[in-house]
């Protein structure tokens, strides 16, 4: 269990709703089984891997977080050598799995998505600017072009749509948490946009991202890639989050306000990628 919960299964969790979603809308209603458990296990493993290392590198600061401290390396229940061995081992078979399953350009995308996260986000960004939540997005958009790429082989419109749309709805989900979880991250010393810029600053980037994730969110129905029951409900679940951005607005319950943006955030993205299916 100890081995299962450095993983980060939440996280994991949500990048295969994504990659299915991805999967989704490249396979136009043909839908092979085999490809799509290779994609998705194999994504399973790399994002692992990633996490497994990310919780390694940011023991100390997890030590300091009331969400985080009771993780099993800030414990010392599994030693940080222990720990880079399994997440080595975990991208080692995610990646073959991948190669063996899947086709080359599946390989390239998750493995960029692998060495943003670990790379510029966990070692570079991530405790030095608030450009690491906006840097580190690129890794979050990757898992649906990988379930786009490992059925189509190719990169093209639907793959960006699919990279863009991702991007606009993690930047609002992401910062809602660190509204919501804010004295956790002050503690830590890590310097996300409403530590740095403020809460009014921060709560209008949201408004600002949400309209963007709107209007993209829309797009692969317009462009013929889903069909006219995505395109709806994409922008009823658009207008929805919109709208309770801007309901309450001037409340002083704003952790309230960003832990319901944030529950509605892992519900749309969720109906999104189902209707993806839908053609």
């Amino acid at each position: 269990m100890r081995f299962f919960s450095i993983t980060k299964p939440g996280i994991i969790f949500g990048n295969l709703i994504t990659a299915t979603g991805g999967f989704f809308l490249g396979s136009r209603g043909d839908i092979p089984v085999s490809l799509l458990g290779a994609t998705l296990l194999g994504m399973a493993l790399v994002v692992a891997s990633g996490c497994v290392i990310n919780n390694v590198v940011d023991r100390d600061i997890d030590s300091l977080m009331q969400r985080t401290c009771d993780r099993v390396l800030v414990k010392g229940e599994v030693s940080p050598g222990i720990a880079l061995v399994y997440a080595f081992f975990l991208g080692l078979v995610g990646f073959l799995v991948l190669w063996f399953g899947t086709n080359p350009l599946c390989v390239a995308a998750a493995a960029v998505g692998w060495l943003v996260y670990v790379g510029v986000y966990t070692l570079a960004l991530k405790r030095k600017s608030t450009w690491g939540t906006t840097l580190g997005g690129i890794s979050g958009s990757v898992p649906p072009v990988v379930g786009y790429v490992a059925i189509t082989n190719r990169l093209d419109l639907g793959a960006l749509l699919l990279f863009l749309i991702l991007f606009f709805w993690q930047m609002p989900h992401f910062y809602a948490i660190s509204i919501y979880r804010l004295e956790d991250f002050k503690k830590a010393g890590i310097p996300i946009l409403p530590v740095k810029k403020g809460l009014t600053y921060t709560k209008w980037a949201i408004l600002a991202y949400i309209v963007a994730f709107t209007i993209i969110a829309v797009l692969p129905a317009f462009f013929g890639y889903a069909g006219w029951p995505y395109g709806v409900v994409a922008l009823a679940i658009g207008l929805t989050w919109l709208y309770l951005a801007v309901a309450n607005w001037k409340s002083d319950e704003i952790r309230i306000w960003a832990r319901k943006l944030f529950l509605f955030s892992i519900m749309n993205i969720t109906i999104l990628c189902l209707m993806m299916a839908i053609k």
